[in-house]
């Protein structure tokens, strides 16, 4: 058998094996994303943030239909399953590239639309209301206090009430914590917004990285599949196991 037809084959099969566990783990990645960005989306007001991952689900769900395509069209030698198969795979490639390519976008737009959101849902703070959770799970989670730093409560009208700062500013295990600025040794004094937009970032790169490795290895699978169209114009489809 031709070594160039052979490899292409052999690369197709691993790629449609390897199209349930890609699905699996941008499944896994879009709803990771999705559950970070829910957990402040009081501090993200920019709902279109989630673009990516919304595509990187959809991608993931047509994955595993397309591992089953792939992997028959192989095995039969099938021209037109194969002719599928590629069009499927480059507009899964157009997918991903989109993703990327808002991933970028909005990578980039993280801070400014966390500098216009964050102050006020701070000054709405008052112990009761939905801004009061978000703002304390905020402050535990990441360990922080405050939206620059812990000095911003002082002109916040909580603090203007209660003379002191939540006790969600408290550091952790810190069981003598009263919020009391007096003991700055018990609190958390780094600001909220420079520590969440690194989480965000950090979370929308990791989903980049991923979305890229899966676009390379499509690639690859396309090459496969023109090499294959190529060379069986000049002789007879080549059975995998001649």
């Amino acid at each position: 058998m031709d070594c160039g037809i052979l490899t292409s084959k052999t690369v197709l099969l691993f790629l449609s094996l390897i199209f349930w566990a890609a699905g699996a783990a941008l499944a896994y990645v879009g709803s990771y994303v999705i559950k970070r960005y829910n957990s402040f989306e009081e501090f993200v007001s920019d709902k279109y943030s989630v673009i990516p991952a919304a595509i990187i689900i959809c991608v993931a769900m047509v994955m595993f239909v397309i591992g089953i395509v792939g992997c028959c069209a192989t095995l039969r030698e099938s021209k037109v399953g194969l002719g599928f198969f590629l069009i499927i795979i480059m507009i899964i490639f157009a997918a991903e590239v989109t993703a990327f390519v808002f991933g970028f976008i909005y990578r980039g737009r993280i801070k400014g639309d966390l500098e216009k959101s964050m102050s006020s849902v701070f000054q709405m703070y008052d112990g009761v209301n939905t801004e009061t959770h978000a703002v304390d799970y905020l402050q535990s989670q990441l360990e922080c206090c405050g939206v620059n730093n812990i000095t911003d409560w002082t002109a916040i009208p909580w603090y203007v009430q209660h003379n002191s700062v939540p006790l969600s500013c408290c550091k952790l295990n810190e069981t003598q914590c009263t919020g009391q600025l007096t003991r700055l040794d018990l609190l958390n004094t780094q600001g909220c917004e420079a520590k969440l937009e690194q989480m965000l970032q950090d979370v929308l790169s990791y989903a980049m990285l991923v979305i890229l490795g899966f676009a390379i290895i499509k690639l690859f699978g396309m090459l496969s599949i023109c090499v294959i169209t190529c060379r069986s114009k000049q002789n007879d489809y080549q059975p995998l196991y001649a």
